[in-house]
């Protein structure tokens, strides 16, 4: 356990202090977060013609509200937590990779729904947005990489079992 501990602690603050650097930011995070502002107004438009993304900017034609998707809103420090714990955990890189994958697109299919839900509720309330934003939506997504990580550590243990079995 201990071992876990330091890994996951080494790991994560190699990965947030890269994640920092001006040309991770400017060439990798800026880039993604765009592309997020962008799929979140692929996957409204079909519903709501009234929506537009330029930049990490998601806004509405018509009333001119926006939303902007900053730092700690794109998915990238709970995928940095995940990918840490990944790591500090014995597996073969195979079991790790696939878990990093995986949960890479639980993660950011449901921070879709975190960026599109808070667009909406920034329109009708912005006190609720605030709430929201500010509280449920981050338990939320943490408990994502929690429930992706404890099934993967199912996997793993289910698999350990089979090769116990086959041996």
């Amino acid at each position: 356990m201990k071992r876990f501990f330091v890994i996951f602690s080494v790991v994560l603050v190699a990965l947030f202090t890269l994640e920092m650097l001006n040309p991770v930011q400017e060439h990798v995070v800026v880039p993604f977060t765009g592309m997020l502002a962008k799929i979140s107004a692929a996957l409204v438009s079909p519903f709501d013609p009234n929506v537009m993304a330029y930049g990490k900017v998601l806004q509405f034609r018509d009333t001119g509200f926006a939303v902007s998707i900053e730092a700690g809103c794109n998915g990238v420090e709970a995928t940095i937590v995940l990918v840490a714990a990944v790591l500090a955990f014995p597996a073969s890189w195979k079991q790790r990779l696939v878990a990093i994958l995986v949960g890479f697109f639980a993660i950011q299919a449901l921070n879709l729904v975190r960026i599109i839900s808070l667009f909406y509720l920034g329109d009708w309330n912005l006190e609720v947005f605030s709430w929201v934003h500010l509280y449920l939506w981050p338990a939320l997504i943490m408990l994502d990489v929690l429930i992706v990580f404890i099934l993967y550590l199912r996997h793993l243990s289910k698999s350990q079992m089979e090769a116990v079995h086959a041996a």
